[in-house]
């Protein structure tokens, strides 16, 4: 077993597909079909359950994938901090988000400290940004659900609230708060099922006995405002969108009458990680744009 077999492991873990793997890696597709059996053959064990051309990793294969992922993200944290150590060169930082939206200021900030450093940024729901950490993939997950477990560290930046946002000259356009019981009827703009404002709609309408009306449902944020202006429907939009849009914007904005409608936003690190000179300080940067009272 070498560091190469196990990386193919990963790659192809991760795809849960030998092609998608293969292009991943940069490689022919049959050194990939082929590490794999070898690496099984020396366990005594298979690691993917196959159905013909497809693969899917077992209970053996996930509990071996998590060790895995493991030893990988310490061997690569060794490999940081020696390169760190000797000075070769400025390093990167590497952040999982589910929304980029607010990193301008940090990013902005941390450029104009550390303006060498590569910074790498990946979009995802929070389910990805588990899995982007655990392996090692990222410093950091910037998560609006809670991201929590034994095997991270976490501090919360900001807790601001979430409004409803309807079109103008809709029925409650006038209003000042609804509550969510009296939203049963209505079309919803959403982002797909795992992103916070999905998960946090579904929440509030099944504290109520209810189920939503998604009729929209995407990965751009951004273009929600001016869906629900078009009149589509209607979404929910935190605060952050309120202060950028203001009232005179697209859409009109109400309070929700409802269990917690909040939005937490939380900086995550695989715990015991090794974090560069440059991480710590995109750190202390985030803490301070986004964190109330920070010093």
């Amino acid at each position: 077993m070498d560091l190469l077999s196990l990386r193919y492991f990963q790659a192809v873990a991760r795809h849960q597909h030998i092609s998608r793997a293969a292009e991943e890696l940069r490689v022919a597709q049959p050194s990939v079909s082929r590490t794999i059996i070898r690496l099984e053959t020396e366990l005594g064990a298979p690691l993917f359950d196959r159905q013909g051309r497809r693969i899917r990793l077992n209970e053996r294969g996930a509990a071996f994938l998590a060790r895995v992922e493991r030893a990988l993200a310490e061997l690569d944290d060794a490999c940081r901090e020696a390169a760190d150590t000797a000075g070769a060169g400025p390093g990167r930082v590497a952040v999982a988000a589910e929304t980029l939206f607010q990193l301008a200021g940090v990013l902005s900030a941390f450029r104009a400290r550390r303006p060498g450093v590569q910074v790498r940024l990946f979009q995802a729901p929070v389910d990805s940004m588990r899995r982007h950490l655990r392996a090692g993939e990222v410093d950091f997950a910037i998560a609006s659900q809670p991201l929590a477990g034994p095997d991270v560290c976490s501090v919360e930046l900001v807790r601001e609230e979430v409004f409803l946002a309807v079109p103008p000259g809709h029925r409650l356009a006038g209003r000042e708060s609804v509550a969510v019981a009296e939203l049963a009827g209505e079309d919803f703009v959403s982002t797909r099922p795992g992103h916070w404002q999905r998960s946090l709609l579904e929440r509030l309408f099944a504290h109520e006995g209810l189920t939503p009306r998604v009729v929209c449902e995407g990965d751009e944020a951004a273009a929600t405002p001016g869906l629900i202006g078009a009149g589509l429907g209607v979404g929910l939009m935190p605060a952050v969108a309120l202060r950028a849009l203001g009232t005179g914007g697209p859409v009109a904005w109400l309070r929700l009458d409802g269990a917690d409608c909040h939005r937490t936003l939380t900086l995550v690190w695989r715990k015991g990680a090794y974090l560069s000179p440059a991480a710590r300080d995109f750190r202390r940067l985030a803490r301070a744009a986004l964190m109330p009272d920070a010093s």
